[in-house]
């Protein structure tokens, strides 16, 4: 009981000295800090100071280690995509460390919901390491899992979104529009998540990027091998005179791809429909099948 008494006032004393050091009667900044924005290129500097018992300092030192320990534990899961590519890919407004300082806190969160449930069971020890390992991986597999099944479900939409998509852009083409206007013109009309990643790469062109590079950075953050293929054939837009009739096949070829990704998914679906079917077959027969065979042994024991 000492022990956790101890435990818990080092865990109050430092929830309190950082929710208090935001208090400026509490950490009073030291005349150098105030001084420090008054002096040239002084106030970049000073917009970034901060105590040393303070959320923001506390926040740079857990960074690093939780984006560390972060990168570690989701190659260690199989998952070797990068953080950064895939927060882009869902328009997430968490940079990679603030996305992993999150998910550590949550698995603190888990680790100390664990402990409790632990302590309130008093289970087995094997059962103990489970609580105290259990809780805090769950914790940061949910987070991770989230993140998947978001960038799962935006790659999967923008494929069966592309060959409207490259319709759109051939006829645009056809029709006199530059790349860069037509690629405009879907931006502003477009919905779902094409369009916002269509006004993504405009925001890039007006940054100063061409037309094609921006583009490419689209294809290689949404990671489909449809997209590539169309990216590739809308680079040849200075050199190709028919990049319409070009687009219009790379459009027919996505469609079909994606066709054939719904056939392949409604098979499975109708395969999934005898698995109950079999299983409400099989069970009553295994039973009347048994029921004879173990009277059987009976008689044949008995005799």
């Amino acid at each position: 009981m000492t022990r956790v008494t101890v435990i818990a006032a080092l865990a109050f004393w430092a929830g309190a000295a950082l929710v208090l050091s935001r208090h400026r009667w509490f950490a009073r900044r030291s005349l150098a800090d105030r001084l420090r924005p008054y002096e040239p290129g002084g106030l970049a500097t000073a917009a970034g100071g901060h105590g040393m018992l303070s959320v923001d300092s506390f926040a740079d030192v857990v960074a690093p280690l939780a984006r560390t320990v972060g990168e570690r534990v989701a190659r260690l899961v199989g998952i070797n995509e990068e953080l950064a590519v895939r927060l882009e890919r869902v328009h997430s407004d968490l940079d990679p460390t603030a996305f992993r300082v999150r998910q550590l806190g949550w698995t603190a969160v888990g680790a100390v919901g664990g402990v409790l449930a632990a302590m309130a069971i008093r289970p087995p020890a094997v059962v103990l390491l489970l609580f105290l390992v259990g809780a805090p991986a769950l914790s940061f597999l949910f987070i991770e899992q989230r993140l998947a099944m978001e960038s799962d479900r935006r790659k999967r939409r923008l494929f069966l979104e592309l060959p409207v998509v490259s319709e759109q852009l051939g006829m645009l083409l056809s029709a006199g529009f530059s790349l860069g206007a037509a690629v405009q013109r879907l931006a502003t009309r477009g919905q779902g998540v094409s369009g916002q990643d269509l006004r993504r790469v405009v925001g890039r062109i007006r940054h100063g990027v061409t037309e094609v590079e921006a583009l490419r950075e689209w294809a290689a953050v949404a990671d489909l091998d449809a997209l590539t293929r169309l990216v590739a054939v809308l680079a040849l837009n200075r050199e190709a005179g028919d990049l319409g009739r070009l687009i219009a096949e790379e459009a027919r070829s996505i469609r079909r791809e994606v066709q054939r990704g719904l056939i392949e998914q409604i098979e499975r679906r109708s395969q999934q429909v005898w698995i109950p079917v079999t299983v409400a077959a099989l069970v009553p027969g295994a039973i009347f099948i048994a029921i004879p065979f173990l009277e059987a042994l009976r008689v044949f024991s008995a005799s």
